[in-house]
């Protein structure tokens, strides 16, 4: 904590402080906060909007902004059951089928912004426009589809994993494939003469996860159990954060963010690594629209409202991810989507008003922002990009 504070760089502790905050408030002022029940349907409601941030994250990454993913998300939805429903394609074909769709769109963005020159905030507000108005011509004049309630899509939101074998079984495997990724880091960064963590640490951040991932699934399972929804985001999760961070292209995109010309100098193909993460911001808009229509059991308007939107940006943001490039994971995506839920979740139980929602959700926004501006502006007082 010490280190981040006189480099400038927060990471996620102004995210954590902020979640910790919120659940003791609302559980001070509403005694079901913390209850099981409230908090299987919180990390169930989390899922659709944070795998979107997921590919904010990306995008956000590299110093720009996808506008466009809320009406993906909900063009997403509406192919799905627009194939599925109306013309009889199986599920499973539908479900490739919206999440090339989303993939496409975001490849045509990224396309356009790296290779013609077109602003990315320009591009994106004219697919947040066109995309929208290709999925009220899929829905028709019914505004919604209903899909089947025991079909794949619905089963992504409505399935749990009741056992207490199967819960606790992916909290061991997910701790012991920690230690051994972080011990195998150790050993490689000692065997190269480069910094490494210490022992010490290792064990402690390992019993840590550990503690927080039994609690998890036992807290889950005295309701329903774990949901497969939770799963399959902290795969998305797991496997984002591991691409960047781990993989030539992914430290690609990060060197991209930290400076243009920089990374130009040394070899980086700036033009492709901007269209892959547009691409990878549309592929999970479109996955994350698929959630969402899981959680109706329809595909409709809703996604493409705005809302979705100005929550997917707001935790990625809110969760830790820089606005000027270069900076943020995605689990900074998790931390935020948690904290806004939180909001949203917590003044559901005490019966507020959701315009009271709004202006709690902006100001934590507007903290957030003023922390990474703050962040920035000490780190290049210290020389450090």
């Amino acid at each position: 904590m010490r280190r981040r504070l006189r480099e400038g760089d927060l990471g996620p502790l102004p995210a954590l402080l902020a979640l910790a905050v919120t659940w003791a408030v609302f559980q001070s002022l509403n005694g079901n906060f913390l209850s099981p029940r409230n908090l299987s349907v919180l990390s169930v409601d989390i899922v659709g909007t944070g795998v979107i941030a997921v590919g904010i994250v990306f995008v956000l990454l590299i110093g720009e902004i996808d506008l466009s993913v809320g009406s993906l998300a909900g063009l997403a939805g509406a192919v799905f059951a627009s194939l599925n429903v109306n013309l009889g394609m199986p599920e499973w074909l539908a479900v490739l089928v919206a999440v090339a769709c989303g993939a496409a769109a975001g490849a045509l963005h990224g396309y356009s912004f790296a290779r013609i020159g077109v602003p990315a905030f320009v591009v994106t507000l004219a697919g947040l426009l066109a995309w929208n108005g290709v999925m009220l011509y899929l829905l028709g004049t019914e505004t919604s589809i209903n899909f089947s309630e025991t079909g794949l899509v619905a089963t992504l939101t409505s399935r749990y994993f009741g056992t207490a074998v199967a819960g606790y079984g992916v909290a061991s495997l997910a701790t012991a494939a920690y230690l051994l990724v972080a011990l195998r880091d150790r050993r490689r960064r000692t065997a190269a003469g480069m910094p490494y963590a210490p022992v010490g640490r290792i064990w402690v951040r390992t019993a840590l996860l550990a503690a927080a991932t039994f609690t998890a699934v036992h807290v889950l399972g005295r309701f329903e159990g774990v949901p497969l929804a939770l799963l399959l985001f902290l795969a998305v999760v797991v496997a984002s954060d591991l691409f960047l961070r781990r993989t030539p292209y992914g430290r690609r995109v990060l060197a991209v963010g930290g400076g243009v010309e920089a990374a130009r100098r040394a070899g980086v193909d700036v033009t492709r690594v901007r269209i892959a993460v547009f691409v990878a911001s549309g592929t999970l808009a479109a996955a994350g629209g698929l959630f969402v229509a899981s959680r109706l059991t329809s595909a409709s308007q809703v996604p493409g409202s705005g809302m979705l939107l100005i929550n997917a940006v707001a935790a990625a943001v809110i969760g830790g991810t820089s606005l000027f490039g270069g900076r943020g994971s995605p689990w900074s995506a998790l931390l935020g989507v948690l904290i806004i839920q939180s909001i949203a979740s917590g003044m559901a139980l005490l019966g507020v008003d959701s315009p009271i929602q709004f202006i709690v959700t902006g100001g934590v926004l507007y903290v957030a922002v003023v922390l990474d501006s703050l962040a920035r502006r000490a780190a290049l007082a210290r020389g450090r990009p």
